[in-house]
């Protein structure tokens, strides 16, 4: 199968789970000790997303494939309590109004149970209110964004990702220490993504350092090559960047040809995967800092750790044309294995309420991917997947840890 067929399948089916045992009740049904919402049976668990296969954002989309390798491995094995995980993510190229349909097509037509690890913060606000309204999880998505962190107003949505607040904080409190009086230049995606990052940073910077320069982008812009120009002449001695995908490659590889040498040079940790900076270049990517809270599987010091072996051993059988160093599918992976437990502790009750409960009592919970000392800290009333992280300096290779988890 062609890589180009094997990303159409899973636009409508990821998983190749058994076929449909019967059809999905209307409401909860109640038979033998067991309880269903749409979405479950005595035979398969739907679970849904969406996520850019194709777009400015497609970088991501090994996060949706290694969890089809996964829920694939794992239904060979027998699935969650004898359940076969029926996985169906759908392409939205980073797109709102794509998502929105296929969300629609998720629940309305698919059916499914729960929705989880959805990427992109514009894309999943858009359909937050609609899977709230009908009280469907929205689990673990793969973004950051503080709004997400709401139980109040929408109990039924879960970031997955260091919120961007608490990593900004971290960030700015890390400038200020080591270089107090800091001068700070500043790329950031012309959105609620870019604005997070930013503006939390300047907040917690305070009056211990100041933002010089500021340059945007957006994602249909080609390059960022006179972004990086302007804020290479700003006189800064800090780069902050908080840029996605290509453009972290782009604005990590200028910076070095520009022959700019701020005294740090910060990146963010959605954008700190070897696939996204090491197409930069060795030279380039000396000296990045970023907080850290994923295991670098590029790095010999991981190369015996079961979690990793386990899943270079999936990647291999299914995704041979994915990097083993490709640390975005290993999280991916992670993220998988943790929704399966969730799915495993609500045994035969698998309503969406039940579901969402096992969801948010994550406090304490590790995953393969995390670094040690680094476990999720999701509680019913603050939905915050991650409370520290670990700030790190790449050499060129490999990340050099700075010490213990710190938080904001």
């Amino acid at each position: 199968m062609s890589e180009e067929d094997a990303v159409d399948r899973r636009q409508f089916l990821v998983t190749g789970a058994a076929a449909v045992a019967g059809a999905a009740l209307a409401r909860p049904a109640i038979a033998k000790g067991k309880k269903y919402d749409p979405g479950a049976s005595d035979t398969e668990i739907r679970l849904g997303q969406t996520i850019p296969y194709s777009g400015a954002g497609s970088v991501y989309g090994a996060v949706g494939r290694a969890q089809a390798a996964y829920f694939e491995e794992l239904n060979a094995k027998g699935g969650v309590n004898g359940r076969k995980i029926r996985f169906i993510s759908l392409d939205d190229a980073y797109s709102a109004p794509k998502c929105v349909e296929a969300t629609r097509r998720l629940v309305e037509q698919d059916e499914v149970l729960a929705f989880f690890g959805s990427l992109g913060t514009a894309p999943q606000v858009a359909v937050q209110k609609y899977l709230n309204g009908k009280g469907i999880p929205q689990l673990l998505l793969n973004t950051g964004a503080p709004r997400f962190n709401d139980p109040k107003q929408y109990p039924w949505t879960t970031p997955g990702l260091p919120l961007y607040s608490i990593e900004a904080t971290i960030l700015a409190n890390f400038v200020a220490k080591e270089l107090p009086g800091a001068r700070v230049a500043v790329l950031s995606q012309n959105d609620e993504y870019g604005r997070d990052y930013l503006n939390y940073f300047k907040k917690a910077l305070g009056d211990r350092g100041a933002v010089v320069a500021e340059a945007t982008y957006d994602l249909t812009d080609a390059t960022v090559d006179s972004q990086m120009l302007k804020l290479s002449q700003s006189g800064a001695d800090v780069f902050y960047n908080c840029s996605s995908g290509k453009f972290t490659t782009q604005s990590i590889k200028k910076v070095h040809e520009l022959n700019w040498k701020p005294k740090l040079n910060i990146i963010i940790s959605t954008s700190a995967g070897s696939s996204i900076i090491n197409p930069a270049g060795e030279e380039a990517t000396r000296g990045l800092y970023c907080a850290q809270y994923v295991k670098n599987i590029s790095e010999k010091r991981w190369q015996d750790d079961p979690a990793v072996k386990e899943w270079e051993a999936i990647r291999a059988k299914h995704l041979p044309n994915i990097d083993p160093d490709n640390n975005i599918a290993f999280l991916g992976y992670s993220v998988g294995v943790l929704m399966a437990g969730i799915l495993e502790k609500c045994g035969d009750e698998l309503t969406r309420e039940n579901v969402l409960k096992h969801a948010t009592n994550l406090a304490g919970q590790t995953a393969p991917a995390l670094l040690p000392g680094i476990t999720y800290g999701i509680t019913p009333t603050d939905y915050s997947p991650f409370n520290a992280m670990i700030m790190g300096r790449y050499d060129g290779k490999s990340w050099e840890l700075m010490g213990d988890p710190i938080s904001r």
